[in-house]
């Protein structure tokens, strides 16, 4: 008797590391919104980065950073591809303050090597798992001949 239930193909290491990968991905995004909420409250630096404190650029920049970094974390958990464009956003927006507008936010050089590693790393898995998929698509053949 034939099952009923949806066949699932089962997940490729490459795959299953590009999940891991991407949960690890997500729980650092967590991390970051806890740490700009943290500073926002006045919890971190001794209450000197507090909301009320800060100059109109910097709470632009941490308010935004403080709501787009934890909802894309549920997105990067949750597999789901809103996930992966919000967390772009919101590292490629915080590399570009570092990086361009450091006279006003401050020179961060490790965070902007880390988002930038870690994009690399992301597009390196992208492409590895296209061309599997790619490949494995070559080799199937038609049954009904």
């Amino acid at each position: 008797m034939k099952d009923d239930s949806i066949w699932l193909r089962s997940a490729k290491p490459t795959e299953f590391l590009f999940t891991v990968f991407m949960r690890f991905v997500a729980v650092s995004c967590f991390y970051f919104g806890l740490h700009y909420w943290a500073m926002l409250i006045g919890y971190t630096d001794n209450g000197a980065m507090r909301f009320d404190l800060m100059s109109s650029q910097w709470r632009t920049v941490a308010t935004c950073l403080a709501v787009l970094y934890p909802v894309a974390a549920l997105g990067l958990w949750s597999g789901v591809s809103w996930g992966v464009v919000l967390w772009a956003a919101a590292a490629g927006y915080e590399t570009l303050i570092h990086a361009f507008w450091y006279l006003i936010y401050g020179r961060n050089d490790l965070l902007i090597i880390m988002h930038l590693t870690v994009a690399a790393v992301f597009v390196i898995f992208i492409a590895v798992i296209w061309y599997q998929r790619r490949v494995a698509n070559r080799a199937v053949t038609l049954d009904s001949l």
